[in-house]
């Protein structure tokens, strides 16, 4: 599991979830104003729309929020246009770093985004300048040692179409391709396996050790990033420490 992949689920365990809800919807709903404005509004015919509504709802986004991000985004409300762009840049120490964002405005967004790599020790890059270090999109479904043994999880997920299942800190995560993530996910639940998260992610093909004061700014970097409202994935390939990583979480 890459360093990313770690702090993501440091991330999920200890974070404020109450405080963050708020801005977690927006996130959410924007998702699903996008994915419904690309591919329509029925769920069934749209799988992006039907991975972003299981989002949702792992999130506990109330229902007439989803049914309002849905109408938003065919039109059948009015509310802001959301257009998806990818952003590449470096951290300390030359990490990799894709951002994900969706946004009714690129001239703030980049600007706010060049202004946090800069007072943080890295810097904005040109279009495919670290793409090339991340393998293409896969469904990443993570699943807690505490409601699953790795044998039943192995026979459900794979017998689902999963292509991988790894051991990883406190739980399993399951590897799938991005078009198999939501068939995995609900034939895990009819098994009784509930997912922790589900998500399409990439992960990088190599990756770069990242120590010392290098590594906590690494971390704030990725946390405003993260927490930036315009923000919606961010894919990343330091590498550090499992007890720097569980230290700044606290």
């Amino acid at each position: 599991m890459s360093g990313h992949s770690k702090w993501h689920n440091i991330r999920l365990r200890k974070g404020k979830q109450d405080a963050e809800r708020g801005a977690k919807f927006t996130k959410l709903a924007r998702e699903i104003i996008v994915a419904a404005k690309a591919g329509g509004g029925n769920p069934d015919a749209n799988l992006r729309l039907r991975l972003a509504i299981q989002k949702a709802r792992e999130n506990s986004m109330p229902q007439d929020k989803i049914k309002n991000a849905i109408q938003r985004g065919t039109g059948e409300i009015e509310g802001a246009s959301f257009e998806e762009t990818t952003y590449e840049g470096y951290g300390p120490a030359g990490v990799a770093i894709l951002v994900e964002c969706a946004t009714d405005n690129r001239n703030r967004t980049v600007a706010d985004l060049r202004n946090i790599f800069n007072k943080n020790g890295g810097r904005l890059g040109e279009n495919g300048s670290v793409a090339w270090m991340f393998d293409p999109p896969k469904g990443l479904i993570a699943v807690s040692d505490t409601v699953t043994d790795e044998d039943s999880l192995i026979s459900v997920a794979l017998e689902a179409g999963a292509e991988d299942v790894k051991k990883v800190d406190e739980g399993f995560e399951v590897y799938t391709a991005p078009g198999d993530l939501g068939r995995v996910v609900e034939a895990l639940e009819a098994a009784g396996i509930k997912a922790l998260s589900s998500e399409i992610t990439m992960q990088p093909n190599n990756v770069v050790r990242v120590e010392g004061k290098e590594a906590q700014q690494t971390l704030r970097l990725m946390d405003l990033l993260e927490d930036h409202d315009d923000v919606q994935n961010v894919h990343a390939n330091f590498d550090i420490p499992d007890e720097v990583l569980e230290s700044a979480a606290r």
